[in-house]
């Protein structure tokens, strides 16, 4: 096994042209994505309260399927992680702080 990858052993799925669970699992979790992602622009569009309210307890009961979903597919090794070594981790930490210097308001700081 990949030392790069973190990944649980798979669980075996027919070999078929039929869809198996993987396949059921990965096209209701890439459903879930795109919810979410729309869920999420009409939160930022939503002016009236009572549809923000609406809209967001759908949002959050999505985003639960979704992390569910991904749970179970990690734990059946059909989702992996890359994982990275500690001078990629290095890097990206150095270039965000480079970045939030630019930002108009500092940490712990109100923004006005």
């Amino acid at each position: 096994m990949d030392q790069s990858k973190i990944q649980n052993p798979k669980t075996q799925v027919p070999d078929t042209p039929q869809m198996n669970d993987r396949d059921f699992m990965t096209d209701i979790l890439t459903l879930e994505k795109h919810m979410t992602a729309s869920y999420g622009t009409a939160l930022n569009e939503a002016s009236h309260d009572g549809l923000y309210q609406d809209i967001l307890s759908v949002f959050t009961e999505t985003q639960n399927a979704q992390r569910d979903l991904y749970n179970e597919m990690f734990r059946k090794g059909w989702y992996s992680l890359e994982a990275a070594d500690n001078q990629t981790l290095q890097q990206s930490l150095k270039q965000h702080q480079q970045t939030a210097v630019q930002f108009p308001y500092k940490e712990n700081e109100p923004i006005q």
